[in-house]
């Protein structure tokens, strides 16, 4: 009895301290900025100059991906800004979710690298508005423990669906990256032409590698964790689940290079067009993360290279070949970039990954 009350005296006062530390937190964020993120992009390194100028570190809330996003928004959410994908943004300015962005205000708007700033009704749209301010990019890629795995066993994506990795394999709950994966392995690089028969080979393909997951990753530290603990030894995960393995001890190789490629994705942030907070804190914070110092952060820690090509510039070479950044070029012919899908093809894929990861 005396045991079972110690245990409560101590759990009380745990709870007590957490409750404290999480008001402080509270206290400490600004009210007037909220930022819509992933888990993680709260990471203090990435704005030392929004917490310079304006004291404090904006209010965060999180999304597990962008589709729970999108709905959370729709159905009445308020955030000023967000942290949409390339394959995302056209979805989230047609249901009339944006504002767009005063350039004029953004430091550095024109060090953006040409080729994201280039692409289609991304970042701007043919009259001349912007919506989207790129900040991140990287990839999806094979990811195994070199411990366990052999390196000749993960040339193909197709490993994925091979029996023998039965209870080894581990994808994101994100259909986007699955259907990534999945176009990737029937050799379709461009997925906004799919056909309906490619769909249904993708989608047979992913009951396959269902067959296999131990667990669907939902973020960094999801995924991050299952490697690290051995739960699984083969993974198709971004780039920083490697880098974050790495530094912790644990044997974890990724391959850019398999038979049918990687898939490469661009995110960044969006002005909410019902933002409840403070205008111009938005664009303190959309100026702090795009700082071209940033770059040394984003590339060494988390492996992801930085939208503003000034700030990729100044990274130190040595660290860019580390992470794969060193030649880009040679890499875009094995790449599926994760352009917008047609609206009627990205619900397709939505009701059907979730009937996939029902087990039907």
């Amino acid at each position: 009895m005396k045991k079972l009350s110690r245990r409560l005296t101590l759990t009380l006062a745990l709870t007590g301290a957490l409750a404290a530390l999480a008001a402080a937190f509270a206290v400490a964020a600004d009210k007037e900025l909220i930022v819509f993120d992933w888990s993680g992009y709260e990471d203090p390194s990435f704005h030392p100059k929004y917490v310079e100028k304006d004291g404090d570190p904006p209010t965060f809330a999180f999304f597990g991906d962008e589709d729970e996003a999108f709905e959370k928004i729709r159905s009445g959410f308020k955030a000023d800004l967000g942290h949409p994908c390339s394959q995302s943004v056209v979805k989230w300015r047609e249901a009339g979710l944006l504002q767009p962005l005063d350039t004029s205000k953004i430091a550095g708007w024109k060090d953006l690298n040409p080729g994201i700033m280039a692409m289609k009704d991304l970042a701007t749209t043919s009259d001349g508005k912007a919506w989207f301010m790129p900040w991140d990019w990287g990839d999806t890629q094979l990811t195994y423990n070199s411990d366990k795995i052999a390196e000749k066993d993960v040339q193909s994506l197709k490993a994925f669906a091979d029996p023998k990795y039965k209870g080894r394999v581990s994808i994101g709950d994100n259909v986007d990256d699955a259907y990534a994966l999945a176009s990737l392995a029937i050799g379709l690089k461009d997925w906004t032409k799919m056909t309906d028969e490619q769909f249904k080979q993708a989608s047979d393909f992913l009951r396959q590698v269902h067959k296999n997951v131990r667990s669907y990753w939902t973020d960094t530290t999801d995924i991050v964790q299952l490697l690290s603990g051995g739960e699984v030894d083969l993974a198709w995960a971004w780039n920083d689940a490697t880098v974050q393995s790495v530094a912790a001890g644990v044997p974890i190789k990724s391959r850019k290079d398999t038979d049918e490629g990687m898939s490469t994705w661009v995110c960044g942030y969006v002005l909410f067009k019902d933002a409840p907070g403070n205008v111009d804190k938005a664009y303190d914070y959309l100026n702090a993360v795009n700082d071209p110092e940033v770059a040394k952060v984003l590339v060494k820690d988390w492996g992801y290279g930085q939208a503003n090509a000034k700030g990729m510039a100044g990274v130190d070479q040595a660290v860019l070949k580390e992470k794969g950044y060193d030649n880009v070029e040679k890499w875009v012919d094995k790449t599926l970039f994760q352009q917008p899908l047609p609206s009627e093809l990205k619900l397709k894929m939505i009701a059907e990954f979730e009937k996939i990861k029902a087990g039907y």
